[in-house]
């Protein structure tokens, strides 16, 4: 019989499976689970190199399955300012200048996280007030959502859109009445001439263009980029996530990620998508199909198309079916027609490629389903599992067609306004209290049949799945009378856990604490069920085993 190399004892083992199952211990052999079980069972697999684990009473469960995140860009940013919780032109200003000075060589200073409020409720940002800041060196800092950045006049000069430029549908450089750029940039045919005036640049090429890098990097540089992915892949392993559904997506990503593989071992397991932009022939998509035969071990994979529908709330850049309740907000531009979405997504699903489009408004979110629709009429109706992602609003008649269609619904507890620090403004009166019922409609979605995976959507939010999991368990309406959204322990766990590995068609393979199972297990700080709600996000991976090894001790 076999003995385990690794042993967890004392512990709350919540296995996920569906039945509600519970055990006292699991035992590990190589990268599988020999066993879960009872501990005297458990301690008869023991030999001397076992590594014991004691996990004191608290909760073990699977590895945390991270549905929708960007492990390159994110990676890169954490050395970035960040401005999170910051409030105020005097708060602002004192952490942007002292990050500065920080940094005197940095060609361009980046700061993460700013709300649209960070002034106050009333003011919005301008180039002149990050002027007062720092004017000698370009500056441009980041909403929350990466959808909308503030740059500074120095780095608008220097890229060259002081005056304006055209950027392309989606995007938008506000002008003020002068004609001169206000300082606010929306998406990324704004954002990127700025962007360029700092080093590096290959973290966005999966979302920005979808390509390879323009230039072949320098086998110094490429090393570089393995060592922001290993920071990333660490950051993941320390928060209990053992696998992740990257949303962005090129074969340079998944190289330098093969190339950790093959160097040490993925400390996590990654699905690294094609990213199919509006510009690109439908020929392209040869290329996400060989993605997909390249890549399909149960370390990397790739196997699935990513693409962009809409923006945001917050800039105006998503697709409200009805248009922006505030009348002054113009309605954001689907990045595909009806017709060309169409096309791409009958064609993917013939290649039998799982297809994931990022769809805020409900305008947004109808068209994909028209488009997934489309894709089985004509293609026939298979076990695809298409997704969408982030689903902020949705239209009543659209409800029924995510179960209808069996299309995933990715979601993240951390974006409701309200949650996780987040104002309620602007973005509720953008959306308008009608469609307040519509809004992150997790349980509505999840009641009319729909498969939720949850995610962070990492960097714009905390990767903590202890502070997503406690946003989805104590989230609040906005009024009295609207439908509860708020989730169940279970659906939440399960949300991070066994409906992430059935999303991505590895249910048989992760997802759960089971014999025979891949051996991805955390190892929590305390008990998850006896803790208090509110107290949730104050637990922590004490130890995190991904593929048979420890990546992560507290």
């Amino acid at each position: 019989m076999k003995q385990a190399d690794i042993l967890i004892v004392n512990a709350r083992v919540l296995t996920l499976d569906g039945k509600g199952s519970r055990a006292e211990a699991v035992a590990i052999a190589g990268n599988e689970i020999l066993f879960v079980g009872d501990a005297e069972n458990a301690r008869a697999l023991r030999h001397g190199a076992t590594r014991m684990i004691d996990a004191q009473g608290a909760t073990v469960l699977p590895g945390f399955i991270e549905s929708h995140m960007h492990v390159f860009s994110g990676a890169a940013e954490l050395d970035h300012l960040h401005l999170t919780g910051v409030k105020g032109f005097a708060q602002l200003a004192e952490a942007v200048r002292a990050y500065a000075q920080s940094r005197p060589q940095a060609k361009l200073l980046v700061a993460q996280g700013a709300d649209y409020t960070i002034l106050s409720e009333e003011e919005r940002i301008s180039r002149h007030h990050l002027d007062r800041i720092v004017s000698d060196r370009p500056l441009m800092m980041f909403s929350p959502d990466h959808h909308t950045a503030w740059a500074n006049t120095a780095a608008l000069e220097r890229a060259h859109i002081l005056k304006g430029r055209n950027v392309g549908v989606g995007s938008e450089i506000v002008l003020g009445a002068d004609g001169l750029a206000m300082g606010e940039l929306r998406e990324g045919g704004a954002i990127d001439p700025v962007r360029a005036l700092g080093d590096g640049g290959r973290e966005r090429l999966g979302l920005e263009t979808g390509g390879e890098p323009p230039v072949s990097p320098t086998a110094s540089e490429r090393a570089a980029d393995r060592d922001i992915i290993k920071r990333g892949l660490a950051h993941c392993a320390r928060h209990g996530i053992t696998s992740f559904h990257n949303m962005d997506g090129n074969f340079y990503q998944l190289d330098l990620l093969d190339e950790i593989d093959r160097e040490s071992g993925l400390p996590v397991r990654a699905r690294i998508p094609f990213h199919m932009k509006n510009f690109m022939k439908l020929s392209e998509l040869e290329k996400a199909s060989e993605m997909h035969r390249r890549y399909r071990s149960d370390r990397l994979r790739s196997g699935f198309v990513k693409m962009f529908m809409d923006g945001v709330i917050d800039s105006g850049t998503a697709v409200m079916f009805d248009g922006y309740a505030d009348r002054s907000m113009k309605n954001g531009d689907p990045l595909f027609s009806a017709e060309h979405f169409n096309e791409i997504a009958i064609e993917a699903d013939r290649r039998g490629l799982q297809i994931a489009v990022h769809a805020i408004g409900d305008g947004a979110v109808t068209r994909v389903l028209d488009g997934y629709e489309a894709a089985a009429r004509t293609n026939g109706r298979r076990d695809s599992r298409h997704r969408i992602e982030h689903i902020e609003v949705v239209l009543p008649a659209d409800i029924e067609r995510f179960a209808r269609l069996g299309v995933v619904a990715s979601m993240q507890p951390p974006h409701p306004p309200g949650t996780m620090g987040l104002p309620l403004e602007p973005t509720i009166s953008l959306i308008g209290e009608e469609r307040w019922p519509y809004s992150y409609a997790w349980q509505t979605l999840r009641e009319a049949g729909a498969r939720l995976a949850f995610g962070s959507d990492w960097p714009v939010s905390d990767i903590n799945p202890m502070r997503g999991i406690h946003a989805a368990v104590t989230r609040n309406t906005w009024k009295k009378g609207l439908p509860e959204q708020r989730q169940s322990l279970a659906e939440t766990l399960a949300g991070y856990t066994s409906d992430g590995a059935w999303t991505e068609f590895m249910e048989d393979r992760k997802g759960r604490i089971a014999h025979g199972m891949l051996a991805d297990i955390v190892v929590l700080s305390d008990d998850i069920e006896a803790v208090d709600r509110e107290a949730i996000d104050k637990l922590k991976p004490i130890a995190t085993i991904c593929d048979g090894r420890i990546t992560y001790e507290a």
